[in-house]
């Protein structure tokens, strides 16, 4: 009998520990300054510290008056190639929309596009010391990424702020309408994937925050109003939970910022985390537990900003 209840104990030992054991931390709109450049690798060393199975940087890897130069791009590769735990880079419009600008070098956008996608995009595995496999959308589109970790489906999409470069006319933008099919596409398919394999739970990454405000009010930016539409329809159709992740308005927050169509009740298996953002370094621990109805549990860290 006392063997029996020792190896109960250890059982249960065991599997609380299970439960409790996959972990990522997010990041974004950084390094900006100076400051933020010195400061990146000894708050990376306090990331790797907390050994995540692996980081998500959500895009805007310097100011976007800093130029757009081949050089940054490698400085920044470098940089997040030192991570100590697998690294996942998305593009933020800081280092490719914005590169048009005189401040950032008045380059063509779409060259910067690829020269992105030619420094952190040319093999399909993770930036790191340790990398792990990620499939990607396509050559194309190789900064689109999916891969799979616990009970968890996780993607990559390329959205930029401040409007998915959607532009200021009734019009979109030629790169838009080439872009954003490809992005509905990616993430239709990766609901239909987690549906498929009983997923738990799905995780998007992205750099813009598309405005859930004003979506709510039936005034959503031309540029987001497919993209959101999507992500609410997918969500309802889901039966796990779905947690967006995202940069661009610098204000860390987490909540549920999406409605069910025609009234004021909450999807409550939608959740929004939003990244820290210059002037404040920081980053946010990310807790899997699949003996948590809520699935996620949501922890930032701040890291001293001057």
């Amino acid at each position: 009998m006392r063997r029996l209840l020792v190896a109960l104990a250890l059982f249960i030992a065991v599997s609380a520990a299970q439960a409790d054991h996959w972990r990522f931390v997010l990041i974004g709109d950084t390094p900006y300054s100076d400051y933020e450049r010195r400061a990146f690798p000894r708050m990376l060393e306090d990331i790797d510290d907390e050994a995540p199975d692996f980081v998500i940087h959500v895009g805007d890897l310097k100011h976007s008056k800093t130029r757009c130069s081949d050089e940054l791009f490698r400085d920044r590769h470098q940089l997040f190639d030192a991570s100590r735990s697998p690294f996942i880079y998305l593009p933020g419009d800081n280092e490719w929309t914005d590169c048009k600008r005189l401040p950032a070098g008045h380059f063509d956008e779409l060259e910067r596009l690829q020269k992105l996608r030619e420094i952190f995009f040319a093999d399909p595995v993770s930036l790191g010391q340790k990398r792990i496999p990620l499939e990607r959308q396509s050559s194309e589109r190789s900064e689109h990424v999916r891969w799979r970790h616990g009970p968890l489906l996780l993607l990559t999409l390329n959205v930029p702020g401040p409007d998915n470069n959607h532009g200021l006319g009734q019009a979109p933008t030629a790169e838009f309408s080439a872009r954003n099919p490809a992005v509905i596409a990616w993430l239709k398919q990766g609901f239909a994937l987690a549906r498929q394999e009983r997923r738990a739970g799905i995780v998007i990454a992205m750099q813009a925050n598309p405005g859930f405000k004003e979506f709510a009010q039936g005034l959503p930016n031309a540029g987001f109003r497919e993209l959101l539409e999507t992500l609410r329809d997918e969500t309802l159709k889901f039966p796990g939970q779905v947690l967006l992740l995202h940069g661009d308005t610098h204000w860390q927050r987490v909540d549920h910022p999406l409605y069910v169509p025609g009234s004021t009740r909450r999807i409550e298996n939608f959740t929004r985390a939003e990244s820290f953002g210059y002037p404040f370094l920081g980053w946010i621990k990310i807790t899997i537990d699949d003996e948590d109805p809520a699935l996620f549990r949501v922890e930032p860290h701040s890291h001293p900003s001057k």
